[in-house]
């Protein structure tokens, strides 16, 4: 209880003070701490537990494996991971996905895929976090193999919609173009899942990534989600790599018609036109943008004892006593 309302002080005392101390209460400890930050703590106690002969199970480093590597704790991490073999805990489905996440994330792959490579029960969580790890350290190739290895040989074992979305982003960073377009298609016809924004934005940017700017912008106004602005500005993005004026200006019409304004966006464009070598539309569209912020006067309301004044821009109100 203590634990969960961030009182640590007050649950750390109750715990020194409790008699006799089963797993669980240990397991309780320690993950509250890794929620808060404090992996030192955790660590002192694993060594603690170690010293008092008290047995950790999975659940006592799956919380704390995910903090260090939300925190980005290598030097933990590996201390956590060197207890687990250790202790001969047997890495279940559970306890290997977060070893095998903790090590892709800390930059220590090889460790990933030997951990992976030993998991005798591996989950879709678990296929998903080995491809996100390949996918997160440039590699292509390895992240959509091993996600064809998933469909060859397992049957139980089936891709959700974030086993997708990481092949497709991983596909995306890596241009491959056709292996990406591949699965995002298997992932409506086969699996019969229906596309997230965030799917669509990996394919526009793939797309995009390979130049294959009309294709992405045919697939964008071909969506089932009309108002969402991630894919668009991503096809944006991509414009202004390539140096698309032309297409540039359509998007940005789009995002304007969906309330989607913005400046960034029109640095965005004037990009598109230096790249493109029109220094002078590109100086044209940020004077223009630039008039139009200067343009729009902010509003201020004043009510006093009923009467209200408005002002605009930098006149002063006038009040009635």
């Amino acid at each position: 209880m203590y634990g969960k309302i961030g009182d640590m002080s007050s649950a750390r005392r109750i715990f020194d003070c409790a008699a006799r101390k089963d797993v669980v209460i240990w397991n309780c400890m320690i993950d509250q701490y890794a929620k808060m930050g404090l992996l030192e703590e955790c660590l002192w106690l694993l060594r603690q537990m170690k010293y008092e002969q008290m047995i950790p199970n999975s659940f006592t480093f799956v919380g704390l494996l995910s903090s260090c590597a939300s925190y980005e704790e290598s030097s933990i991490g590996q201390s956590v991971g060197d207890l687990v073999e250790e202790e001969r805990i047997a890495l279940d489905a559970v306890l290997g996905t977060a070893l095998v996440d903790m090590y892709a994330k800390l930059g220590m792959l090889d460790k990933a895929v030997e951990t992976f490579n030993r998991m005798k029960n591996k989950d879709v969580k678990s296929w998903t976090a080995m491809i996100s790890g390949y996918g997160a350290h440039g590699l292509a190739r390895e992240a959509i193999n091993l996600f064809y290895k998933m469909e060859d040989e397992n049957s139980k074992v089936k891709p959700n919609e974030i086993t997708f979305l990481v092949v497709l982003n991983a596909c995306s960073h890596g241009g491959l173009v056709m292996e990406g377009i591949t699965c995002f298609k298997m992932m409506i016809e086969v699996y019969g899942f229906i596309p997230e924004v965030e799917h669509y934005g990996c394919v526009v940017d793939l797309l995009g990534r390979a130049g294959q700017l009309e294709e992405a912008y045919e697939l964008i106004k071909n969506l089932p989600i009309t108002s969402d602005s991630t894919a668009w500005r991503a096809l944006l993005a991509a414009c202004r790599v390539y140096g698309n004026v032309d297409l540039g200006g359509l998007v940005r019409i789009k995002l304007v018609e969906m309330g989607e304004r913005s400046f960034a966006d029109a640095i965005l464009l004037a990009g598109t036109h230096a790249v493109a070598g029109n220094p002078q539309g590109r100086q044209d569209l940020l004077d223009k943008e630039l008039y139009k912020e200067k343009k729009e006067a902010g509003y201020s309301a004043i009510e006093i004892e009923w009467n209200r004044e408005a002002t605009c821009g930098l006149q002063s109100p006038v009040l009635e006593r």
